[in-house]
Order: structure tokens, then C-alpha cells, then sequence
């Protein structure tokens, strides 16, 4: 009997394709998780709180694993011959990012050696696979960009949405949920463009997410964090779809092409960008490395404002819908008006966040301390009361035993 190479040459329908690729990506990492966090519990693979986190209690953290071997077994079965020779490049760079993410979750590698690793993974997809940003759109007056200059553009980009995407997952929900938010809507035009391997990619990656995502904010038995290898892959997916979608964006027709398409990318890809941007700022004017993690990304903002986690992370990824749709809708005022208007929003949200906080922290100490002195004060009243009483028992001992010594 002969079987069929693969799926597709059994004339299936692209669209149960794309499907069965979620259906199949949920169904694993829903199957995976409860094994995983099983494992990290016996073996005391946990993520422990500290003075950053935004948790109490020591929570498994290899939620990754769920998810990449979810992706991966979904796209390579039900995207076939679509992918063609990129596949394989594709495949093996997510292995040297979930790896490095794995490495990074259980032991904690250097950060320098992590973007080695993931600046490796970005060659093999630029150089070997040809996923890479050719053209600036007439941004600074550039169209088709010089191949090495290609290259490197392509491993800064990446580079930026991977550790986006790893800054980001600081709370409950909120790098899976931006992933999901992302690649959905690279997913919708990839649908409409005809390309069917990465609208296969793009929502594969969305059914692993949303399982993954009732684990982490609402699973209690077996409540699980994406850790590095989790939001490394994310960010590394969506970093190809980008780079697909601005390639594919050159030749597609006048109906779906988009104009200020590099622009557009960052509207979708708001919240990981603007918060990594803004983070690293601050930590260099402090004099921080800007790898060092710390308490100022945009989500402990909320927190301090009195956001649970969940609320939190629907604030956010509502404002990042807000940005895609506001891209999109004024996509045809050109790059730069479109990009001074996207960070210029952004910029005023984003301060008027913090100055809430930071003044509902100032109350707050204010308050802190306030009680602390009224503390100090009404104990400083105790022990006078106290001693008076002391002195006022003492002396009337003194007293009686002086009369009857007389």
C-alpha cells in the first residue's frame, strides 16, 4: 500500500489544514502540561519568588516545552510541501532558541552567551532560509536594501521581538496572550494573501498559546510559567512571521497590500517593542546594564496601580489591539507620520501610566509612614504611661515601707 508524503497531497481543504493545525497544537500542549509540571515539581524545577517577581509561591516554569513540541509537530504535519526548502532551517532554529531557553530556565546562562545563541538561530533563518527584511519602504529615502545590510537588519529585528517577547512575561498571561493577539492577525493576512505554510505557522503557534494560556492564568493544580525557552519561541516565530509578512507584503495585490507595511509591524507588535525600548533606556540612564531585570516594564505599572494579574494583562493586550487597528487604519499617511503618531501615543500612554503610579505609590508610602509614626508615637505614650505607673507603684512601696519601719 502506498501512503501519501504528506497530508496535503491528500487534497484536504486548506482551511481544515489550518484547522487541524490549532486543533492539533491545543490538544498536545493540553496533553503536555499537566506531564510537565508533574516532572518540575519532582525534580524541583520551579521558579522561585523574589524581590522582582510578580508571584508568591514556587511555580513550574517549562511551560515551553508544551508549546515547541506542540508547534513543531503541528506545522511540520499539516503545512506538507507548502513550506518547500525553508522548513527545515525554520525547524532548526526554533531548537537552538528553545534549547538556549531551556538551558537559560534550568541553570541561568550568561546573558551574552543567550544572544549568541539566538543571534545563531536568526542566521540560519536569514541566510539559509531567505526569511529577512530586502526592502525599507522608502524609509529614509531607502527602498531595496544591500544583502549584508539585509542580514544584519534582519538579526537586529529578530533580536528585539525574541527578548520583546522574553521582557514581557513578567505577569500572568501576557506574553501568550500578546502572541496570540499577533499571530492571529499576521495569520488573517497570510489567509487572505494565499499563503498557506505560514497562516498554517500562525495558527499553530495560536492553538499552543491559548491551551497554554488557560494553564497559566487560570490553572490551579497545574498552574505553569512559559519560562525563556516559552517566550523565546514565541518571540522567534513571530519574528518570522514579521519578516515573512514584509517580504510577502512587496508582491502581494493592490487589495491586501498595505502601505507603511514596516510601520504597520510595529503598531501589531506594540507592547513588546515599546516596553523593551522604554526599559532599556531607563536602565542605561541609570547606569544598568540593560540586561539586568528589574521592576519598571509597563505591567508592574498596572500592578502597582492595584491591577490583578488577569486585568492586567487584558488592559495591555487591549491597547496593543487598539495599536493594530490604528496602524492599520491610517496606513496610508506614510511611514513616518504613521511611526510619529504610533511612539508619540504610545510615549504620552505610557507616561501618564507611570505618573498614576508613581503617585499612588508616593500616597501610599505617605500613608506607610504616617501610621508608622503614629505607631511610634502612641508606643512612646505607652511606655511614659508605663514608667509613670512604675513610679507612682514604686514610690507608694517606699512609702508604706518606710511607716513601718518607723
Amino acid at each position: 500500500m502506498n501512503f501519501p508524503e504528506n497530508i496535503s497531497s491528500l487534497l484536504i481543504p486548506d482551511w481544515i489544514l489550518i484547522v487541524l493545525g490549532f486543533l492539533m497544537a491545543f490538544g498536545l500542549t493540553c496533553f503536555i502540561i499537566p506531564s510537565v509540571v508533574n516532572i518540575s515539581r519532582l525534580k524541583n524545577l520551579t521558579d522561585t519568588p523574589n524581590g522582582r517577581t510578580s508571584h508568591t509561591s514556587s511555580i513550574p516554569n517549562l511551560g515551553g516545552i508544551a508549546v515547541f513540541v506542540a508547534l513543531v509537530l503541528s506545522t511540520v504535519i499539516f503545512s506538507g510541501t507548502y513550506f518547500k526548502f525553508e522548513l527545515k532551517y525554520l525547524i532548526s532554529g526554533l531548537i537552538i532558541v528553545f534549547f538556549v531557553g531551556i538551558k537559560d530556565d534550568i541553570l541561568i546562562i550568561d546573558p551574552y552567551k543567550k544572544l549568541a545563541g539566538q543571534i545563531f538561530a536568526v542566521i540560519l533563518i536569514a541566510v539559509f532560509a531567505d526569511i529577512r527584511i530586502t526592502n525599507l519602504y522608502g524609509l529614509f529615502h531607502i527602498q531595496q536594501l544591500p544583502y549584508i545590510a539585509s542580514i544584519l537588519l534582519t538579526v537586529f529585528v529578530f533580536i528585539v521581538i525574541i527578548n520583546g517577547f522574553n521582557l514581557i512575561d513578567g505577569i500572568d498571561g501576557l506574553a501568550s496572550g500578546t502572541g496570540i493577539l499577533t499571530s492571529s492577525v499576521f495569520g488573517i493576512w497570510f489567509w487572505m494573501t494565499g499563503n498557506i505554510a505560514c497562516t498554517i505557522l500562525s495558527f499553530s503557534i495560536v492553538g499552543a498559546l491559548t491551551a497554554f494560556f488557560w494553564f497559566n492564568v487560570f490553572g490551579k493544580t497545574n498552574k505553569i510559567f512559559l519560562g525563556d525557552s516559552g517566550s523565546m519561541v514565541i518571540g522567534f516565530v513571530v519574528g518570522v512571521l514579521a519578516c515573512r509578512f514584509l517580504q510577502l507584503e512587496l508582491v502581494t495585490q493592490e487589495v491586501t497590500k498595505i502601505p507603511s507595511a514596516p510601520t504597520v509591524v510595529c503598531g501589531i507588535l506594540i507592547v513588546p517593542l515599546f516596553d523593551s525600548l522604554r526599559v532599556f533606556i531607563l536602565r542605561i540612564k541609570q547606569g544598568k546594564s540593560p540586561f539586568k531585570a528589574d521592576r519598571q516594564h509597563i505591567h508592574h505599572r498596572l500592578l502597582q496601580l492595584g491591577y490583578t494579574h488577569l486585568r492586567a494583562t487584558l488592559i495591555l493586550i487591549s491597547v496593543n489591539l487598539f495599536f493594530i487597528v490604528l496602524s492599520y487604519l491610517l496606513r496610508g499617511i506614510g511611514i513616518i507620520w504613521l511611526m510619529s503618531v504610533i511612539v508619540g501615543l504610545a510615549s504620552l500612554m505610557s507616561y501618564i501610566l507611570v505618573t498614576s503610579a508613581n503617585e499612588r505609590s508616593k500616597k501610599e508610602i505617605d500613608s506607610l509612614l504616617s501610621l508608622y509614626f503614629t505607631l511610634k508615637i502612641s508606643q512612646g505614650r505607652r511606655k511614659i504611661a508605663e514608667n509613670q505607673s512604675i513610679e507612682i507603684l514604686t514610690w507608694n512601696y517606699e512609702k508604706k515601707v518606710n511607716t513601718d519601719l518607723n
